[in-house]
């Protein structure tokens, strides 16, 4: 360790300690301070962790939370980043964190959720021993640009590291379109009789990235994942070394579904969770955990920060999720879509950096449907761009008398507390979401988490 690094590191646990005595916060300016001091200060960091980096666009945060748990089951002291700060700040500040860094010989375990754009910054000082890749879906295009460009920088920190292995989600055909150095393992979906079909026209990903032809699929999962076959060159979904063999039961609290024959079952609903419960079964059993060891860790019903959180609001229940971009709406819209009590809806849409300051992706999500299916008896709007949303759900059908906009986030949870209904969702991007999770710690119905 340099002198420079140590000092640096010293100034970041300092400020890490003052503000969360004395501020209740500070997950990533830690980290920041630090990183200007020495830049590579990562790299003495994490030199002693095996290293497990999460990313890809839609399903870090619970993936990296649902590894955690699978991992606890024969690991200790796993080094992770559970508030979702995801870029290398935060991620330095994780590591400030630790309390019982490893020894000299020792090595310990990090999972650390990463954001696309900064794999590469990441793979630079701190060399993984695997990744692991969600899925690619158009997502803050003033930031990453499209699917391609973001898979571009996905390679760039994966190529840094040829000899960590490589856990990806095989239903997205970009995962599987470069040959790597890497050893790669690939999970996805095996649950449905073969066929032949193409995707609906607006879906991200439809050409093949081999010769630019539409790609068909045996079948669908969701958006562009499934089973996927190009007709014209013969590209098509590497064999899978994990599957989901089966959906038993999904609804909006619970999803239960077999993976390679055996049942289990998670505490949160959604097509998309399942994904990321297989993620975290692909990375157990890369790293030796056993089967009967996941399905324990499974059982748990902790609901990961603004993911499916459940808060009580005086007499309403309301479920927090988080959305940001339209794959990642559809699939929140068609699982609330499956409750079978009667409820209301909160939207809260902001336009800052950290969310992509470009709104247009909500016409996008399939709202008409979802308005068509579903008597909602209240849907209470706000955020910054309170006029966006409230204009979306107008045009999508929603009767005017039943948006209810508001500005003022303390409106915006009063009138949540008048809708007719017990329970609740509200949908929230990032900094919305953070903005509301923040009055209801500051209310003490919530942790505070930041």
């Amino acid at each position: 360790m340099t002198i420079r690094s140590s000092f640096a590191e010293t100034v970041g646990k300092s400020s890490y300690w003052f503000l969360h005595t004395f501020m209740k916060g500070g997950s990533s300016f830690p980290g920041r301070i630090a990183e200007q001091i020495d830049p590579a200060v990562l790299k003495d960091l994490g030199r002693n962790y095996d290293v497990i980096l999460v990313t890809g666009t839609n399903g870090k945060t619970l993936t990296t939370s649902l590894i955690v748990k699978v991992l606890a089951q024969k690991y200790d002291q796993i080094l992770t980043n559970p508030s979702g700060s995801n870029m290398t700040q935060g991620i330095i500040t994780a590591f400030l964190t630790d309390k019982e860094k490893p020894k000299r010989h020792q090595r310990k375990l990090a999972v650390l959720e990463v954001d696309e754009a900064n794999v590469k910054l990441v793979s630079r000082y701190v060399k993984p021993k695997a990744f692991v890749l969600t899925n690619i879906f158009r997502d803050q295009l003033d930031r990453y640009g499209e699917i391609y460009t973001t898979n571009d920088k996905i390679l760039e920190g994966i190529k840094l590291a040829p000899n960590a292995t490589v856990i990806a989600n095989g239903d997205e055909a970009l995962f599987a379109s470069e040959k790597l150095p890497n050893p790669v393992i690939y999970f996805g979906f095996d649950d449905q009789p073969d066929g032949d079909v193409v995707a609906t026209p607006n879906t991200d990903g439809v050409l093949c990235p081999v010769c630019n032809h539409i790609l068909h699929y045996k079948f669908i999962t969701y958006s562009n994942l499934g089973k996927y076959f190009c007709p014209h060159c013969g590209f098509h979904r590497p064999a899978l070394k994990y599957r989901v063999t089966k959906r038993i039961h999904m609804d909006p609290t619970s999803s239960q579904f077999c993976i390679d024959e055996r049942p289990y079952a998670i505490q949160v609903g959604g097509l998309y969770n399942v994904y990321n419960a297989l993620a975290a079964y692909s990375v157990g059993r890369f790293l030796g955990v056993k089967p009967a060891q996941i399905e324990k860790a499974f059982q748990y019903d902790e609901k990961v920060f603004g993911r499916q959180e459940v808060i009580q609001l005086g007499d309403k229940k309301l479920t927090l999720i988080l959305v940001k971009n339209p794959v990642g709406l559809n699939q929140v819209l068609d699982m609330i879509s499956t409750d079978a009590q009667p409820f209301s809806l909160g939207w809260l849409l902001n336009a800052n950096f950290a969310d992509g300051i470009d709104t247009s992706w909500i016409w996008d999500g399939n709202f008409e449907d979802f308005v068509r299916n579903n008597d909602v008896p209240a849907v209470v709007t706000g955020g910054d761009r309170v006029s966006d949303i409230s204009f979306r759900l107008k045009i999508a059908g929603a009767p005017d008398d039943k948006i209810h906009p508001n500005q003022d986030l303390d409106h915006f949870i009063d009138e949540l507390k008048q809708v007719p209904t017990d329970h609740l969702y509200v949908l929230a991007n990032y900094t919305s979401m953070l903005q509301l999770r923040q009055k209801f710690a500051d209310m003490k119905l919530v942790a505070n988490r930041m």
